[in-house]
């Protein structure tokens, strides 16, 4: 009976909500499918195999704690696969040319720039999330003031995330603090591991970038 009904859900695509696991933990075949790895082996592995599609995960950290680090790397993963992704840039921060150089390929990118108007950029991220299409799509409020995000109706984030039910989209929030997650969705606290410098010498080295340790604090497959 059991397996009569989830089939009848998911022919309906009204499965979100369901959690079905076998013996070791791990999502069933049919639900791996249905993942989008973050391309950060320690991430995905805490999650199981990556970002539940159909759902609104967020990413939640102070500035250089890796936040952007993992974003650049989901674009990246998400595009290696031949995904559309989005980026609604809310206060305008992303650098092309070093998401590039990490294996981003901006031909399968949109970009919206935007001058720090939270109430634009969720104008704008439902747009993306209503036309479909995209692997990845990501909502970046990390540099908004958290004034203006108390200043969003409380309906926010349940609005995103019922855009996306049933999609093959997985959704991320950015922010300093968490935001909101969808019941499927994975909360992900950003802390550094270090930074990663070359050259030997102090007055030469280069700084080539963060190296984040994301913790899973909710969401996770097991």
């Amino acid at each position: 009976m059991r397996a009569v009904l989830e089939s009848l859900l998911r022919a309906r695509k009204l499965d979100v909500t369901l959690a079905s696991y076998g013996r070791s933990g791990e999502p069933p075949a049919q639900d791996r499918a249905r993942l989008a790895p973050s391309g950060v082996a320690s991430l995905d592995d805490a999650l199981g195999g990556g970002l539940r599609r159909g759902h609104l995960s967020d990413i939640a950290g102070a500035a250089s704690s890796g936040r952007t680090t993992l974003v650049v790397r989901a674009l990246a993963a998400a595009t290696a696969r031949g995904e559309a992704a989005a980026l609604v840039d809310t206060c305008d921060t992303f650098d092309p040319a070093s998401a590039a150089a990490q294996g981003v390929d901006l031909s399968h990118l949109l970009w919206v720039r935007l001058s720090g108007d939270a109430a634009q950029a969720l104008k704008a991220c439902s747009l993306v999330l209503q036309a479909g299409g995209f692997g990845l799509a990501v909502f970046d409020l990390a540099d908004v003031a958290p004034a203006a995000l108390r200043r969003l109706p409380a309906t926010t984030w349940m609005r995103l995330a019922r855009l996306i039910e049933g999609s093959d989209t997985a959704a991320l929030l950015v922010g300093a603090g968490r935001i909101a997650r969808s019941a499927g969705g994975a909360t992900i606290a950003c802390e550094t591991a270090g930074a990663g410098w070359r050259g030997t010498s102090h007055r030469a080295r280069v700084f080539t970038g963060i190296d984040p340790a994301p913790r899973v604090l909710g969401g996770r497959w097991r």
